[in-house]
């Protein structure tokens, strides 16, 4: 198989709290044999220090691709480049704002922009609480135009063992969203269920 026959997704992540689950998107691409594109905000960079012991370059080297935020004529900018689409992980309330605008100032949005435009699913792993009513608004503008709103909530019935576990869980519900089947996920019914005589 070649570089051009590879499924392709692209990996964006913001400045919000909760960078490890993009850092796991891009684990479990690397594990499904799908190519990663990665868009890092400024902003991004910034968390990584804080909520990492991992250097910008170690991340970076979690993608097959990496591209510069500010590079608005890379190849992810154009809907003539075919991927799979596009995930937010985490997603800050200004790129979600910035993507229902259509008002794009950085490679992340204009690739979330062409996303929408070419009909491929774009989801957004949205971190923020509470949220306001603009917020609740820009949402559903979003879900209008196509995109998933996915914030990345524990599933407990999964019973988590770790933090780990609970971003895991999260990370492969939302590629579930792009038709890949990660395997740490655990699914009702297969991996846990009612226990037995329970009413």
């Amino acid at each position: 198989m070649t570089n051009m026959d590879r499924a392709r997704l692209i990996v964006g992540v913001s400045g919000a709290s909760g960078v490890a689950y993009g850092l796991r998107t891009l684990d479990a691409c690397r594990e499904l044999g799908v190519e990663s594109h990665l868009i890092l905000s400024k902003a991004a960079a910034l968390t990584i220090a804080q909520e990492t012991d991992l250097s910008l370059a170690q991340v970076q080297a979690r993608a097959d691709v990496v591209h510069k935020v500010g590079d608005v004529g890379a190849s992810v900018a154009s809907g003539s480049y075919p991927t799979l689409g596009m995930i937010v992980a985490p997603c800050s309330v200004r790129t979600m704002s910035e993507v229902a605008t259509g008002v794009t100032s950085s490679l992340l949005t204009r690739a979330a922009d062409v996303t929408l435009k070419e009909r491929r699913p774009l989801v957004l792993m949205v971190r923020e609480t509470p949220l306001h009513l603009g917020h609740l608004r820009t949402m559903v503008k979003l879900a209008e135009m196509g995109a998933v709103i996915a914030p990345p909530l524990p599933a407990f019935y999964a019973r988590p063992a770790s933090l780990e576990e609970m971003v895991d869980q999260s990370v492969g519900r939302a590629l579930d969203l792009f038709g890949l089947a990660w395997r740490p996920v655990k699914r009702w019914g297969q991996d846990v269920g009612p226990l037995q005589g329970e009413d």
